[in-house]
């Protein structure tokens, strides 16, 4: 008896870690760090400690290498996936919320649906005609078309500024990102042109993806065992990007509105610098 309770329990055993093995056929290891972890809350923060703040817009360009971990892959690879295709599965599956770019002077207060979402990124269905060629006469079909991530090329950030008089600190926090498409527009045949579009898709809040951000790895192109999760990414302020906007009394108008090549990259460089200059003027000796 007590050997066939010995057979059992070996059994029972040698099953699971064959299950296990089965589970981690890419892995050594299981990795559970970053899928369990929670988003590092912010400080308390009261109005009477802002004493100064101030809205930034700021541009990252995927295009540039420190920031190809946010764009890759353009279609997901086992556990990788890229920011926009992550924050698309919240919209569908999480239920964050999308809002509307229409608005520039009222952000994050017309929602979006999912279809609305499809329309912006060329995604549905559509009906296509073509010839049979078993009878050689026109047929319709039903087609499905994806949504082109692939085309989104530069990410806005809208953050907020501000010092805090209560830790002796200039602090900075994202409120919200908008992905943004960049394509070439096509003609009246559904053939590319040589003009380049730049269209905004949606806003979301960025609190309220964070939970999402924080569960999922950023690739790390120098040590697969060391990544860290999107929302380190961002909250570390490891991308890069320039200033595209800062609130002002013209509708919150965008740098390249009033300025174009060099001289709204000097006029980015100015409100940097001004920044700057804000947080040591705060400061008393």
């Amino acid at each position: 008896m007590k050997r066939a309770v010995i057979f059992l329990v070996g059994f029972a055993l040698a099953a699971t870690i064959s299950i296990q093995s089965q589970a981690q056929v890419t892995e050594v290891y299981a990795r559970e760090h970053i899928a369990n972890k929670n988003p590092i809350p912010y400080a308390y923060l009261r109005e009477a400690d802002v004493f100064w703040a101030k809205d930034i817009y700021r541009m990252i360009d995927l295009k540039q290498k420190q920031n190809h971990c946010l764009y890759y892959p353009t279609k997901p690879i086992a556990d990788r996936i890229n920011l926009v295709e992550l924050i698309l599965n919240g919209i569908d599956t999480e239920g964050i919320r999308a809002f509307s770019t229409d608005d520039r002077l009222n952000e994050f207060t017309i929602p979006l649906t999912r279809e609305q979402i499809d329309g912006v990124f060329d995604a549905g269905i559509d009906t296509i005609r073509a010839v049979d060629v078993n009878t050689n006469q026109l047929v319709e079909s039903i087609v499905k078309n994806p949504r082109k991530t692939d085309e989104v090329k530069q990410i806005l950030v809208k953050e907020k500024w501000f010092f805090d008089r209560n830790h002796s600190v200039m602090n900075v926090r994202i409120i919200g990102l908008c992905p943004i498409r960049v394509y070439n527009k096509l003609d009246d045949q559904g053939l590319p042109t040589d003009i380049i579009l730049k269209e905004q898709t949606f806003w979301v809040y960025f609190d309220e993806i964070r939970p999402l951000l924080s569960n999922h790895e950023i690739f790390n192109r120098n040590n697969d065992a060391q990544r860290i999760s999107f929302d380190d990414f961002f909250m570390q302020r490891r991308f890069n990007s320039y200033i595209f906007a800062e609130s002002n009394v013209y509708d919150n108008r965008w740098i390249n509105s009033y300025a174009i090549g060099e001289d709204a990259l000097l006029e980015a460089e100015k409100i940097k610098d001004w920044l700057f200059n804000i947080e040591h003027d705060l400061w008393e000796y």
